[in-house]
């Protein structure tokens, strides 16, 4: 696998990076380099178009956009580049998310974002390798080792309940 990023992590503001750092967390321990930035539809519309308009010509596969509240980043990227962009709605405002969920998940026909759990980087890196793993194999064998292992510990963790030891 190459080493220039491959996933482009995108938040509306630096309020977001606590739950968007755990997409490059995950990213990370499955051996996929990735950049993250700053860079809301509203406050900074032309960076953020600029951005999602030279992700594939930067080398960038996927792309995770977070954001709260109106939540239109996934969209707006999504509006301006044909790679797959995953879009994380973020618990924020009066309506903790809700709102963002409604944003991400209602795009209009040939803009599709496809979206996680409100404040769900986790599963939207894990989305991210497995789009990938369809053109890197090394990706599909880490996504293997993880379920394998996830499976493991629950099996641990019932046998221990059932002898009490929980």
């Amino acid at each position: 696998m190459q080493s220039k990023p491959l996933v482009g992590i995108l938040m509306g503001s630096d309020s977001d990076l606590p739950v968007m750092e755990k997409a490059g967390a995950v990213l990370a321990e499955m051996g996929i380099p990735y950049e993250m930035d700053i860079s809301s539809a509203h406050r900074l519309p032309d960076k953020t178009a600029e951005y999602a308009g030279t992700a594939r010509e930067r080398g960038l596969e996927v792309i995770i956009a977070g954001a709260g509240m109106a939540a239109h980043l996934a969209g707006v990227i999504a509006a301006h580049t044909t790679l797959p962009v995953i879009g994380v709605p973020l618990a924020s405002g009066a309506l903790h998310g809700v709102d963002a969920l409604y944003a991400t998940v209602q795009m209009p026909p040939g803009v599709p974002v496809a979206t996680v759990a409100i404040d769900g980087a986790k599963n939207a890196a894990y989305l991210a390798c497995e789009i990938l793993s369809i053109k890197y194999p090394e990706v599909a064998g880490e996504l293997e080792k993880f379920r394998a292992k996830t499976r493991e510990s629950l099996m641990k963790k019932s046998a221990e309940l059932k002898k009490g030891k929980a």
